[in-house]
């Protein structure tokens, strides 16, 4: 949705200080556009909701690593919740200390868990046995920080794609196997078993079931004074369109408040930090109608946006430069990809439009550039950022070139 960093002035789709036309000008469509301004006030908004706590916030790589992103984050105070090698790469490259990286993730290889032991992550959240007796065995003498990772076999109210909590999913490890671990930890002398982790979901819907994972965690917790950390992951929910009815971070934080108040914890949060900061915007190819369906073809596709192919996901889409005196009346966006799931948007309320026209994907933030692909062989877009001032910005990541993608084949 729109917001105070994404917003209308003067008629034209502002970000921050800036018509965002002016920037798809200069860079072409499609292109990614995030704003600074807007990302490290969520990044403040869910540490201040947090105030009661002893609470160290991990930024969620998975949802957009971009560099500069990354950067501003860490120097605002973040960690970085990465979920392999080259996650955790990027946010050293990015500025962050290995001590602030937890590094998470259900199929760590050998050479991810030794390259985390020798670079000295601060976290390694573990989600099997097999796992735990590897890494035992790769660190030696030294002591590594571990937090077991519990399915606390609930299931939370959202996208069944988007659920990791509940027993048939591949994530984390039940109670009783916990249970086990912990009555033997003299088994793993090399590991410093100091915390549970759970993450039972993204885009919660309810308290209910956090609170139950979170009751049982402190359970399993309770006999051990050596176990201090509860990592509560991330999940925290955004808002894609009017229509949505999300739970408030504050209301989140205060009702987790009466059962965490005084224990270190460690969150993840990605999407609501970044979702609503970021824009993929597109440029209308042509019009049609078509047994009786209005279709807006853009140059923008699943390749550049496949949360609406992969998780049927709702994305406001609206004119860079709109006529508050055109009718709306509702058109399939679809992009060039020839796949009928390449619809960016169902029936979505837009004025009389024409090649050339310039739409904003909005809430693309999270869950875009990093799942972008080069299917049908399309470059993947350039990365813009509004920079912390607000009234500058900067090409973070260029578009690739077809070249781009033939670099590194071999033809026999």
């Amino acid at each position: 949705m729109l917001n105070d960093s994404l917003r209308y002035h003067d008629n034209q789709l502002y970000c921050d200080a800036l018509p965002v036309a002016d920037i798809a000008a200069h860079t072409g469509t499609p292109v990614y556009l995030y704003s600074l301004p807007r990302a490290l006030a969520n990044l403040r908004r869910i540490r201040a909701a947090f105030d009661w706590a002893d609470a160290r916030i991990h930024y969620s790589a998975k949802a957009n690593a971009s560099l500069t992103l990354l950067r501003a984050l860490i120097q605002n105070g973040a960690g970085i919740d990465a979920v392999s090698q080259g996650e955790m790469q990027r946010a050293l490259h990015a500025g962050a200390s290995p001590d602030d990286i937890v590094f998470a993730g259900v199929g760590k290889t050998r050479n991810e868990l030794d390259w985390a032991l020798r670079h000295k992550v601060g976290w390694i959240n573990v989600e099997n046995v097999g796992e735990l007796e590897l890494l035992n065995q790769l660190a030696g003498s030294a002591s590594t920080r571990i937090a077991l990772r519990l399915n606390p076999q609930v299931k939370a109210s959202t996208h069944q794609h988007i659920a990791t909590g509940h027993g048939g999913a591949k994530f984390g490890l039940t109670a009783e196997v916990i249970r086990d671990i912990l009555a033997r930890q003299a088994s793993f002398p090399a590991l410093d078993i100091n915390g549970l982790h759970l993450h039972i979901g993204s885009q919660l819907g309810d308290l209910q079931a956090t609170q139950a994972a979170v009751r049982l965690a402190l359970e399993l917790m309770a006999p051990y004074p050596a176990l201090q950390t509860l990592n509560i992951g991330g999940g925290l929910p955004v808002a894609y369109g009017p229509q949505d009815e999300v739970l408030e971070v504050n209301n989140f934080a205060q009702a987790l408040r009466p059962l965490l108040e005084g224990r270190p914890l460690l969150l993840e949060p990605g999407r609501a930090i970044v979702a609503d900061a970021g824009i993929l915007v597109t440029s209308v190819l042509y019009c049609k109608q078509q047994a009786g369906h209005r279709f807006i073809i853009t140059d923008a596709s699943m390749s550049e946006l496949i949360r609406p192919a992969l998780y049927q996901a709702q994305h406001a889409i609206v004119p860079l430069q709109p006529d508050s005196a055109a009718p709306l009346e509702p058109a399939q966006v679809v992009g060039p990809v020839c796949e009928s799931a390449d619809q960016l948007g169902h029936d979505v309320p837009l004025p009389p439009l024409q090649a050339g026209d310039r739409l904003a994907i909005l809430d693309a933030g999270a869950y875009g550039m990093v799942m972008a692909s080069n299917y049908n062989q399309r470059p993947r877009p350039p990365e813009v950022v509004v920079m912390a001032d607000g009234h500058s910005w900067q090409v973070t990541r260029e578009r690739e070139t077809q070249e781009d993608l033939l670099r590194g084949e071999h033809m026999f």
